[in-house]
């Protein structure tokens, strides 16, 4: 025993040394080190003028590099002249093959577009797609090379403070650059009034104006973080047409990627819709009003329920649940939770396909089907099959989007295949069909083949006469 003891007694003071010797050794590093750093940064500590100049070449060479994707939009419109309206703006390429990201409002109702490069070279631009809920835009140019394009950044990552970079075209100086800070992220500041706005604004206060529409917003890397949209000024704010001061709002680079993305694949937002106008209370999203025979109400939602959950997920503000409803299929099925009269209660809501009205596109005021059938249609485009839980990509004919009577037999959202056992791709075929048959008033009701839902099915129904 008296050995065990002598031996342990021994291995502890062996330890005890060589911890001392580590330890001696970690501060002779440490100390070493210190020195250098201590002796380095007396013999090359910057100068005030050699941080700045520093600084100033870091901006200089985001500005060098990202200049070449930046694009000026040019637009025409037609006015109520014979003359065309011109409006400028801004872009930028964000695929070497040509695609380019800019604002809806930028070339919004124009006949012509066109695409002026850094090199001075001018493209004519195809629209692929514009959605008015989110005012972003995709236009394409056919250039015989590559072409330099900006990366989009994680916007979720930015944060507040950080330097922010503007380039754009404001009172056609193209390339101008601004530099500034983001001032807020999360703004949300546009009402609906007729469409569904879709907001994610990074605020900032790098000068952005008229002609930085559609131009991006850079972080110190060259990345995108977001697309320069609107100047918001105090009403007391003195301003001209020309210029406009206050606070620049940028759509964030993560929206952007997310609607650029759907526009190449389908060269349009299909967006889910319920019908309802809310506020947001701190228990959830009060409903204001329910539209008559829009899903809302056929759900059985009504007028002050408060909105909790939505399929399962709790509500935290008005705009994720709006993205929510929107990103949810056409003809799904969206278990929604409320507060009624204090009591919880749970529906099940089918989801409709966003209106043209809602979505900004103009509404169809005369044509033969909405004459002879109550009905406005449009043809069924690439992407449908991926929106819509009862299509198939096999499927062809015409989509419902608006059933102008109560009750109509052909509620929105029908996929209408054939007419009288003719076969209908179009919107195109549809009409002349109808048109055929109301000019020799040869039938009073017609047998239509559609799909919904709830499957497939022969609808008999009647003519106006």
């Amino acid at each position: 025993m008296a050995d065990i003891q002598k031996g342990l007694s021994i291995l502890k003071g062996d330890l005890m040394k060589k911890n001392i010797f580590v330890r001696s050794s970690l501060l002779l590093l440490v100390v070493s080190v210190s020195v250098t750093i201590s002796c380095s940064g007396r013999t090359q500590h910057p100068t005030d003028v050699e941080l700045l100049g520093s600084i100033e070449n870091a901006f200089v060479n985001v500005a060098k590099r990202s200049t070449p994707a930046i694009v000026g939009i040019i637009s025409f419109r037609q006015a109520e002249d014979p003359r065309f309206r011109r409006q400028e703006g801004s872009g930028f390429i964000f695929r070497e093959d040509g695609y380019i990201l800019t604002n809806e409002h930028v070339i919004r109702n124009s006949t012509i577009i066109r695409a002026r490069l850094h090199d001075e070279s001018v493209y004519e631009a195809e629209l692929v797609g514009e959605d008015p809920n989110t005012d972003v835009a995709v236009l394409k140019i056919d250039a015989p090379e590559v072409l330099p394009v900006l990366p989009l950044a994680n916007s979720e990552a930015v944060q507040v403070g950080q330097f922010a970079i503007a380039i754009g075209n404001p009172f056609q100086l193209n390339h101008t650059v601004t530099i500034g800070t983001v001032s807020g992220k999360g703004r949300s500041l546009l009402p609906d009034r007729g469409i569904v706005r879709y907001q994610d604004f990074i605020q900032t206060d790098a000068w952005i104006n008229v002609g930085n529409s559609g131009g991006p917003l850079l972080n110190i890397h060259g990345e995108v973080i977001g697309i320069n949209s609107l100047i918001r000024r105090p009403d007391n704010t003195p301003a001209t047409n020309a210029v406009r001061a206050g606070a620049g709002f940028a759509i964030s680079s993560n929206l952007v990627k997310k609607i650029g993305t759907q526009l190449i694949a389908n060269g349009r937002i299909i967006r889910g819709f319920l019908g309802i106008s809310m506020r947001e209370t701190s228990e959830g999203i009060r409903i204001r009003s329910v539209v008559k025979d829009m899903p809302a109400h056929l759900g059985g939602l009504q007028r002050g329920d408060v909105i909790v959950a939505y399929n399962g997920e709790k509500i935290r503000d008005m705009n994720e649940f709006k993205m929510w409803i929107a990103d949810s299929q056409v003809g799904g099925e969206s278990k929604i939770k409320v507060l009624r009269g204090g009591h919880e209660r749970i529906f099940n809501v089918t989801v409709a396909e966003m209106p043209a009205q809602q979505a900004g596109r103009p509404v169809e005021t005369d044509s033969v089907a909405l004459h002879e059938l109550g009905i406005r249609v449009r043809k069924l485009e690439k992407g449908d099959a991926e929106r819509y839980t009862y299509l198939t990509e096999d499927d062809r004919g015409v989509i419902v989007l608006d059933a102008v009577q109560v009750n109509s037999p052909i509620p929105r959202g029908t996929l209408i295949t054939a007419i009288n056992g003719q076969r209908i791709t179009s919107t195109q075929e549809l009409e002349a069909f109808l048109q055929k048959k109301q000019e020799l008033q040869e039938l009073n009701e017609i047998i239509l083949d559609v799909k919904s839902r709830h499957g497939t099915e022969k609808i008999t129904v009647p003519l106006k006469r």
